[in-house]
């Protein structure tokens, strides 16, 4: 991981945290929205079976693991993958448990 963190991101990416936020089917649908968009996604604009509240505290778990890094802009949140960390970290892990993403 490069010494410069994103704000709110873990100093260190810890491999159980990653699992546990991966693990939730919903969450890992996020990712895969991310991975496939390859760019921020602002908050309101994934695709989830699930309440805004829910899906706030979704992104609560995969920021707190260091999986996604928010911004703000103006009065919108924008998320993007961390992929280069988490690839660092540990690499194979996204194209593992994305594997019908990008190759």
């Amino acid at each position: 991981m490069t010494a410069h963190a994103p704000a709110g991101a873990p100093a260190r990416l810890e491999v159980i945290a990653v699992l546990h936020a991966l693990a939730d089917p919903v969450r890992l649908d996020l990712v895969r929205q991310l991975w496939d968009a390859d760019a921020a996604i602002a908050c309101g604009r994934f695709d989830a079976p699930v309440a805004k509240s829910t899906l706030s505290h979704h992104f609560k778990i995969l920021r707190s693991a260091g999986v996604i890094a928010t911004r703000r802009e103006g009065g919108h949140a924008f998320n993007v993958l961390r992929t280069e960390a988490l690839d660092a970290a540990f690499p194979g892990l996204l194209a593992a448990v994305l594997p019908a993403a990008r190759p």
